[in-house]
């Protein structure tokens, strides 16, 4: 029970917090359960049922209002949600160590987009072969880390001239049934703590109820999003610190 309580304070907190800078926390609910002592493919099979639950709300609430333009980005939907089970079925080939290096390198990644992050386009180009790229390179590494693609695949289409309204609608629509496909994947494999997810699943959905009431008070999302990115920066430096010593 005591081992229970932890996992679902720290899940509220970090749920809480990311909330509050608007990106989903199984980017560092992942890591943290792997440092916690949970074997990695657990660890990635719950941050995905993370993902699915905080993310669908959002999606039926789009759904509901009419806002996805599916025709502009259906070939991005359908590799997505095609490539991280994919992913995830990589996870019984791919050497563990190799998989935390590439968690090493996303945690950088997006921990530097967070910072630097430009609502502002450089390229006009929106072909169907970029959106098939990004969708399918984005959706291996997501089932592979398990880890939410937002914060990459956004960025991405920004930079190639989408509507970043337009890109965080669609990539909130479908990530949540990629996350739960790849879950699903992991199902088949992985021996499943259904308390944990309960409990953990619990205090991520609080914590993003918590986030958002939050956000109505005067606390900057840029500065939260600068200390978001430098808890990501850490536990990335954490993991080259084990791997390494």
């Amino acid at each position: 029970m005591a081992d229970y309580l932890l996992f679902f304070v720290m899940t509220l907190g970090f749920s809480t917090l990311f909330a509050v800078g608007g990106i989903g926390s199984a980017i560092a609910l992942v890591p943290v359960f792997i440092m916690m002592g949970l074997p990695i493919n657990l660890a990635k099979a719950i941050g995905l049922f993370i993902n699915t639950a905080s993310t669908l709300m959002a999606s039926i609430m789009n759904a509901k209002r009419g806002v996805l333009n599916v025709k502009t980005t259906l070939p991005l939907i359908i590799t997505l949600l095609l490539a991280t089970p994919v992913g995830a079925y990589l996870s019984l080939y791919v050497d563990e160590v190799i998989v935390k290096w590439l968690l090493i390198g996303f945690l950088f990644i997006s921990a530097t987009l967070i910072l630097f992050q430009k609502r502002k386009a450089h390229f006009q180009y929106q072909g169907s072969c970029w959106l098939i790229l990004i969708g399918g390179s984005v959706g291996l590494l997501s089932g592979l880390l398990g880890v939410g693609g937002g914060a990459l695949i956004i960025p991405l289409l920004i930079f190639l001239g989408y509507n970043a309204k337009e890109a965080g609608i669609a990539v909130s629509m479908v990530i949540p049934f990629s996350s739960f496909g790849a879950f699903s994947t992991y199902l088949s494999f992985v021996g499943m703590d259904w308390i944990l997810l309960a409990v953990v699943t619990v205090a991520a959905i609080l914590g993003g109820y918590l986030g958002n009431w939050i956000m109505h008070f005067k606390l900057s999302s840029a500065q939260v999003k600068k200390f978001i990115a430098v808890i990501l920066y850490l536990l990335a430096g954490k993991f080259i610190f084990d791997l390494v010593l």
